[in-house]
């Protein structure tokens, strides 16, 4: 079986790169896809070409029949916030199934209200130290990509 993916949706560099690390020391086996901002999430999601004719698409040749079993989402995003992308996700048959954990360093009541009425499954505090990340990292990836039973298309449903 292959190792399934989780598509993580975080702008801040220093965040990316600590998310990485602690993602790297997990036992298990999975495909970490990274992205920086809000169209690029979209891009790898469903194709969407950027308006920008002369930048790269990265993703212009993906298989979209292919989705992360888990999206990890951050609120705060350029070009397209994190609200959008989840209603996007929820909004399209191929990616509604998927789980969506926010992670947020905002503790805005209006923000977990917005994520929770938009369908995210999770929403949680970016932690502070290292030893929190890891160990979120490791409690939400055994939780979602393990312990969760997925449907056994999902992102599909039989409408």
């Amino acid at each position: 079986m292959p190792a399934k993916s989780i598509l993580l949706v975080e702008d801040n560099p220093d965040d990316r790169e600590l998310m990485t690390l602690a993602f790297v020391q997990q036992e298990f086996t999975y495909n970490l896809i990274i992205v920086s901002d809000g169209l690029e999430a979209l891009d790898y999601l469903f194709g969407i070409i950027p308006d920008d004719e002369d930048s790269d698409d990265p993703y212009g040749d993906r298989d979209l029949t292919s989705m992360p079993a888990l999206i990890m989402l951050d609120l705060n995003l350029p070009r397209v916030n994190g609200i959008e992308i989840l209603r996007q996700i929820r909004a399209d048959p191929r990616t509604r199934l998927i789980p969506v954990v926010i992670i947020s360093s905002s503790d805005e009541p209006q923000d977990l209200i917005d994520s929770y009425i938009n369908g995210c499954n999770s929403y949680v505090r970016k932690p502070i130290d290292f030893t929190q990340l890891q160990n979120f990292v490791r409690e939400v990836s055994s939780y979602w990509l393990t312990v969760n039973q997925l449907p056994p298309v999902f992102g599909v449903l039989n409408e």
